[in-house]
C-alpha cells in the first residue's frame, strides 16, 4: 500500500512540474540567479515584457500584471536578503517599466518566504508583502518651492535651497514645480530597502537631487523609516536650515 501511495505522489508531482515547464515554455526566460534558485520567464508584447511567471525553488508564482522593458540591461533584478531585521532573507524582485532620457521608471516587490507546518515535502512559498507606495510617501511629507533662481526642499523641519542660476536653465524652460515622477528607482543598501526619487526643474538638464526614502518593516508591510533629500554633486546648496 505505502508503495503505492508513493508511486501516487510521485507522478502526481512529476504531472504539476511537467505542467510547470510546458507552460514556461510559451515564455521568455528573462532572469535568473542559480544561488537562490529563482528563475523569472514573461511574455513579449508589444515591446514589452509582461505575464511574469515566478520559478522560486519549485514554486510556480503568476503574476500576469507585472511588466519591464525588454532591453538586456535593464533586466528584473534579484536580490535575497534579510531586509525586515527578522533573522530571515526575502526575495526582492525590482522591475524596470521604463527608460529614456530624463525617465527611470522602476518598481519592486518583496517576499516573505513562508514554509507550511503541514507540509512534509519542505516546499516554500513566497508571500507578496505590502510596500507604502514612495510618490505617496513624498506627497504627504515634502514640500517644495521653484522660482526662477532658487528651487527648495523641505521635510519636517529641515529645509534645503538651491541656487538654480548656474544650471543657465531659462524661466520659460522651467516646470511649474519640482517634479519627481520620472526618476523613481529602488535599491537594497546595508539591508535595507531603499527609494530614491529623482528632482527635477525642467525636463532638459534639469535634475537637482535625490528624495531618499529608507524603508522599515511594520505593521506587516514596509513604511517609510527615515526621508531626506540627497542634493546633486554638482549643484550649488546655498543653505541648509534645521
Amino acid at each position: 500500500m505505502k508503495k503505492i501511495l508513493i508511486l501516487i505522489i510521485a507522478i502526481s508531482l512529476f504531472t504539476v512540474l511537467s505542467k510547470a515547464i510546458a507552460t514556461t515554455n510559451d515564455y521568455d526566460e528573462i532572469a535568473k540567479s542559480d544561488k537562490v534558485g529563482v528563475t523569472i520567464y514573461a511574455k513579449k508584447m508589444n515591446g514589452l515584457y509582461t505575464d511574469f511567471i515566478i520559478d522560486f525553488q519549485g514554486s510556480i508564482l503568476s503574476k500576469p500584471y507585472w511588466i519591464n522593458t525588454t532591453s538586456p540591461t535593464w533586466s528584473p533584478e534579484i536580490i535575497y536578503e534579510d531586509i525586515s531585521q527578522d533573522g530571515k532573507k526575502e526575495l526582492v524582485i525590482i522591475l524596470t517599466k521604463d527608460t529614456g532620457t530624463g525617465v527611470l521608471e522602476r518598481e519592486v516587490h518583496v517576499f516573505q518566504i513562508q514554509h507550511p507546518k503541514s507540509d512534509k515535502t519542505q516546499s516554500v512559498i513566497p508571500v507578496e508583502v505590502p510596500i507604502d507606495e514612495p510618490l505617496a510617501i513624498l506627497l504627504k511629507h515634502v514640500k517644495t518651492e521653484l522660482t526662477p533662481n532658487k528651487a527648495s526642499v523641505s521635510i519636517g523641519d529641515k529645509k534645503y535651497t538651491i541656487d538654480i542660476k548656474p544650471s543657465g536653465i531659462q524661466p520659460g524652460h522651467l516646470f511649474d514645480e519640482i517634479y519627481f515622477g520620472n526618476l523613481i528607482n529602488f535599491e537594497i543598501k546595508d539591508n535595507q530597502l531603499i527609494a530614491k526619487l529623482g528632482g527635477q526643474i525642467s525636463p532638459v538638464g534639469g535634475y537637482i537631487g535625490d528624495i531618499q526614502i529608507t524603508y522599515k518593516f511594520k505593521d506587516k508591510m514596509y513604511q517609510a523609516k527615515s526621508i531626506e533629500f540627497i542634493p546633486m554633486n554638482n549643484v550649488l546648496l546655498n543653505h541648509l536650515v534645521f
